[in-house]
């Protein structure tokens, strides 16, 4: 990487990294709050993870919501009335695409233009690296604040399988799948009980000749329709109407036993107690296909071998393909660990998902696998981050006091932490009011 050795200084202006949904959603409330923005995108266009021709999207042929359109779309900027409940990737893209115009954002995006480091400069200020991502020479800018939004879904995680180098078959991750075509004609094991894993089960059962499914520990799979409406809107009704925490969990357990009814008498392992507040698994085609057997549920990999797998429990089976819907790790290799107080797991440790804890320029906006939508608390996680910064700029002893009190701030309030939910899982009518919380501090203060 060749340094031009210059710093050019962009005094009181932000970066923000990436022009997925979450960067979007930054550039517009940090300009709406008076804020000049610089946003760098390593893709030639804007949508990330939901613009399938970006190198890293996950997104697969058969890619839609899983939460409600309602649910969503930006409090902002609706989506059309005549789309589906749950659209799909391309839908999803054509309204990120439509967010970007309507605001004006493309203007402050820095296309084809990757940041390779960002580190402090003094006095809040940080030294922003960019260079093309097919190389050439880098370029360095102070900013005022940095706001990450490069996402959480792009860098695969493939378990270290034991006897997987002997494997004859072919071995891949969720995010190497991408058309139909890759399962025709073949037979197929796909791990992991997520919604990409169950999603791509189903796929598999309708091109491929064998399907099995391979999961370690029980799932409620719930379908997207409760009494004709969106599940998540069901829920959310009760959460407006206050029914209590354990009667809608009770609520939602015995319309899951009707609707989908005891999956274990098909090999699928039994699910806890009740369902996971974390992000849902919303497939209702997958009880289907395990009740006609066009889906064959299975225990965890034990072992490869060169022909095959063997399971946990001693059954032997013979893929020639393995789709390993395993999750993906975050990924901030342009920060120094220490800047996001980052476990060795990869996992950064910040007030609630989004502000650094000894940085107070620096925020992650996106950092969230809610039970609803995530565009929403992206979009009330960048108007705090754009009012934290605001106020840092022009006062900042009274921003030390709002940062005191946020300290003391547990997440128990809207932690979603179950058994096997994500560590970034987040209750999202919770989280909202934490945020809202925060905002009418941020605006008194």
């Amino acid at each position: 990487m060749q340094d031009t050795g210059e710093v050019a200084d962009r005094r009181a202006a932000v970066c923000v990294i990436g022009a997925g949904a979450s960067g979007l959603a930054a550039v517009k409330n940090l300009r709406e709050h008076g804020f000049a923005v610089d946003c760098y995108e390593r893709e030639t266009s804007v949508g990330g993870a939901w613009n399938q021709r970006h190198h890293r999207s996950p997104v697969y042929a058969g890619t839609r919501l899983v939460t409600s359109r309602a649910r969503t779309e930006f409090p902002d900027f609706p989506m059309p009335d005549t789309w589906p409940d749950y659209p799909d990737h391309t839908r999803l893209l054509s309204y990120l695409e439509r967010y970007c115009a309507h605001f004006g954002l493309a203007e402050h995006i820095w296309f084809g233009t990757e940041v390779v480091s960002v580190v402090p400069a003094g006095d809040g200020g940080w030294d922003v690296t960019t260079q093309s991502p097919g190389g050439g020479a880098s370029h360095v800018q102070r900013y005022a604040a940095v706001v990450v939004a490069n996402g959480h879904n792009w860098a695969p995680h493939l378990p270290e399988f034991p006897g997987a180098d002997e494997y004859r078959g072919r071995l891949i991750h969720a995010a190497m799948c991408k058309d139909p075509a890759q399962l025709r004609g073949r037979r197929v094991l796909v791990v992991g009980g997520g919604n990409t894993g169950c999603d791509l089960a189903v796929a598999a059962a309708q091109h491929a000749t064998e399907v099995w499914h391979s999961t370690r520990r029980g799932h409620w799979y719930g379908p997207r329709y409760l009494a004709g409406r969106p599940v998540d809107q069901v829920q959310a009704r009760l959460l407006r109407r206050r029914v209590p925490s354990p009667l809608r969990r009770w609520l939602y357990r015995r319309a899951l036993r009707l609707v989908v009814g005891d999956l274990t008498r098909y090999g699928v392992p039994r699910p806890g107690r009740r369902p996971d507040p974390g992000h849902p698994v919303r497939n209702g085609q997958l009880a289907e296909y395990l009740h006609d057997g066009r889906i064959v549920a299975v225990r965890d990999i034990a072992r490869f071998d060169t022909a095959g797998v063997t399971l946990a429990d001693g059954r032997r089976i013979e893929p020639d393909l393995v789709v390993a819907a395993t999750g993906y790790r975050p990924r901030f290799e342009f920060l120094a660990p220490e800047l996001l107080d980052t476990d060795a797991e990869g996992r950064p440790d910040l007030h609630l998902h989004a502000f650094a804890r000894q940085h107070p320029t620096l925020a992650v906006v996106g950092l969230l696998e809610p039970d609803a939508g995530l565009l929403p608390l992206a979009h009330w996680q960048s108007v705090a981050v754009a009012r934290w910064l605001r106020l840092y700029a022009t006062d900042r002893a009274r921003a030390a006091q709002v940062q005191r009190r946020e300290s003391t701030r547990k997440p128990r309030s809207w932690s979603a932490r179950g058994t096997g939910s994500a560590w970034c899982a987040v209750e999202s009518t919770r989280y909202l009011r934490v945020l809202e919380d925060l905002l009418t501090r941020l605006e008194t203060a």
